[in-house]
């Protein structure tokens, strides 16, 4: 009985010495090493190197977590240049620039018909009336290809202005497609007809023409199947084409030397 009692009383006189010591040498250390009695000491060997290994029995040394590691870089994408950027904010609106009071009015009121106070779709008007004026044959011009094509392409590139800042608008892009499909009719039947109205279109309003691709079917094994078919079963149709005239070639060749030896004998 005297012995238990004696190694309980020695065993919490040792945790209370380990108790104390954890806890001092841990304020020694910077707060690095924290005193845990109940658990053992580990110590990372990227923090012995940095405390200098004052990392002793009855504190626990965790390495900071590391966050994000996975995360991918993000590339920044090409910034398109607002085809408005170049409107300056002075120019009267589009409604009030053919009147003759608003040139003459004070400095508020020009302000507020001015495209300082503008909104966007007023701004997009004016440039798409500067591309037209670009282009059309005379002062009446308002339904030929280039109008058209000038019309298009505003429309197009207010588009792809308004994609860069919402890439999640489905509805917009697919107008903005149609938009340029309907443009490449446009400039492949303008480039059949007239080819010095189309460079000097393209010159104009900055368009790049890219040619479309020969065949637009989708490549499967079954499509490349039945296609190397169809020509082992024209090249076996072309042979056969082949003899049939060299054996006509040979039976009129025959037919003309028997007419002539027929000739022969009658003279």
């Amino acid at each position: 009985m005297f012995t238990g009692v004696a190694l309980r009383t020695l065993v919490k006189c040792s945790a209370a010495a380990l108790r104390g010591s954890g806890g001092a040498l841990s304020k020694l250390a910077g707060g690095a090493c924290c005193g845990l009695p109940s658990r053992s000491w580990t110590c990372t060997s990227a923090l012995n190197a940095a405390l200098g290994n004052n990392c002793v029995a009855g504190g626990v040394a965790f390495q900071p977590a590391v966050r994000h590691y996975a995360r991918g870089t993000s590339r920044k994408k090409p910034v398109i240049e607002s085809q408005l950027s170049d409107l300056p904010p002075t120019m009267l609106k589009m409604d009030y620039a053919a009147v003759p009071l608003a040139q003459t009015t004070d400095d508020i009121v020009r302000r507020l018909l001015s495209l300082e106070f503008a909104n966007h779709r007023d701004r997009l008007q004016l440039k798409k009336e500067q591309l037209i004026a670009k282009v059309q044959r005379d002062e009446t011009d308002r339904s030929s290809v280039e109008v058209k094509v000038a019309i298009l392409t505003a429309r197009i590139r207010n588009y792809q202005e308004h994609l860069q800042k919402h890439h999640k608008d489905k509805a917009n892009k697919r107008r903005m497609l149609m938009a340029i499909d309907r443009r490449k009719k446009l400039l492949k039947n303008l480039r059949l007809v007239n080819y010095d109205t189309f460079e000097r279109l393209c010159q104009q309003l900055d368009i790049t023409y890219t040619f479309p691709p020969e065949y637009y079917r989708r490549l499967t094994r079954r499509w490349v199947a039945k296609k190397a078919l169809c020509i082992k079963v024209f090249k076996e149709v072309q042979k056969q084409k082949a003899e049939l005239k060299m054996k006509m070639k040979q039976a009129q060749a025959g037919t003309t030397a028997g007419t002539a030896k027929t000739d022969t004998k009658a003279q």
